[in-house]
């Protein structure tokens, strides 16, 4: 367990030295703050297909939530992040915003597959249309129900990282 902790260590230092342009349009406090936002909302996860703090357990990872420590799971959350600020780099501003809701939702619900199309949100923010408020907190919904707890962490996380 300590050499893939050793191995996801060196991995997050290598996609954030690479993935991330040298400019960010975010401060290291928004990431932390993202961090603690993202712990707060998603509580550990102790399940075969999410660990940690919500990592979704990939195929050819072994990842078990019985020997998962807190640390590793803050590691994973990092490292998940910063995947979808690189899927969101071209986004500018945004890319946090957006990175925290993929998180959450899975990055091709707001980017589109070639079964399903691009989120309304994302369409906006391309237009530069920034009444973006009500498209985010749509993302409130478990199975086709509206759910109070989700629509209030949509709310947290627009007033936390939304850049006007």
């Amino acid at each position: 367990m300590r050499i893939r902790l050793l191995s996801l260590t060196i991995l997050t230092s290598v996609v954030s030295a690479r993935a991330m342009p040298q400019k960010l349009p975010y401060t290291e406090k928004q990431f932390e703050m993202a961090v603690v936002c993202i712990k707060h909302f998603e509580g550990w996860h102790n399940m075969k297909d999410y660990v940690g703090y919500g990592h979704q357990v990939q195929r050819g990872e072994r990842y078990s939530a019985r020997t998962l420590t807190r640390k590793q799971g803050d590691l994973l959350l990092r490292l998940d992040l910063m995947r979808n600020l690189y899927l969101f780099r071209g986004y500018g501003k945004d890319a946090l915003l957006l990175s925290v809701l993929a998180y959450n939702i899975g990055p091709f619900a707001i980017l589109g597959t070639s079964k399903r199309p691009k989120s309304r949100l994302l369409r906006k923010i391309e237009r530069g249309d920034r009444n973006i408020y009500n498209d985010y907190i749509a993302f409130c919904r478990w199975h086709g129900r509206q759910v109070k707890s989700i629509k209030f962490r949509r709310q947290v996380e627009f007033d936390l990282f939304f850049v006007h």
